[in-house]
């Protein structure tokens, strides 16, 4: 069955066409990535999946249903979350708070708790810092606090925008493993990532975005070699 489902998707920009008609789907358990060039649409397209833009044109199916008009809280509580380019996190809040918002979906105290306690050995850095304001900590920490929080509302679908922008290759490494093991225990995952051979060594099935469109998609591995892939993505 398919968890998320986009159908002929247009999002505009006042009198630009960002996204050009896209289609793509995600199937429940699986990892897809959206891999492409800076400009290319890709964090546009996981806005409008997320409720954060409105499609001019298409639909947007998630779960079965239509979502076209609901809001991004609203998608949250249905289990779906967004990891935003950029991080996100509460910068003046402690990693604690942080924490706490990310279940503010949630009335379960004792679950929430375990699954607190839980993402504290997922990520020890964060086990560290708890009492420390999200805003002092290092961008793989960030990164790692708004994956977190995510994973505090239980999502059923975790959408990640560019988790490896501007971390050092070690950090991006190992959120790249954490990334995998999500995945392994359940989680539903679309990852828009411009590193293209990270995402595509990760999950499952890609799609190629140029332009506001999709160019080619299929098995991730088949894509890693696509001499196409390779020179356009890869530098080879």
């Amino acid at each position: 069955m398919n968890l998320l489902e986009l159908h002929a998707v247009e999002v505009r920009y006042g009198g630009i066409r960002a996204v050009k008609g896209v289609s793509l789907s995600v199937a429940e358990g699986e990892m897809v990535c959206l891999v492409g060039a800076n400009g290319a649409g890709k964090t546009t397209t996981l806005k409008a999946a997320a409720g954060l833009l409105p499609a001019a044109a298409g639909a947007i199916h998630y779960a079965g249903a239509p979502i076209a008009g609901m809001k991004s809280f609203e998608l949250v509580r249905r289990g779906m979350a967004l990891v935003p380019e950029g991080r996100g996190v509460f910068g003046q809040l402690t990693v604690a708070e942080n924490l706490a918002m990310g279940a503010y979906v949630r009335d379960d105290a004792a679950a929430i708790a375990a699954d607190r306690e839980r993402m504290l050995q997922l990520f020890p850095r964060l086990k560290e810092r708890y009492q420390q304001s999200a805003g002092t900590l290092s961008g793989g920490e960030q990164q790692m606090l708004a994956i977190a929080r995510a994973l505090m509302s239980r999502p059923r679908l975790l959408l990640l925008d560019e988790p490896s922008m501007g971390l050092a290759p070690l950090i991006v490494e190992r959120i790249f493993e954490i990334v995998a093991d999500i995945a392994r225990e359940g989680v539903t995952i679309l990852l828009v990532e411009q590193n293209a051979r990270l995402a595509l060594e990760t999950c499952q099935r890609a799609y190629v975005m140029e332009s506001g469109a999709i160019s080619l998609a299929g098995n991730a591995r088949e894509l890693l070699d696509n001499p196409q892939v390779r020179e356009a993505y890869l530098g080879e």
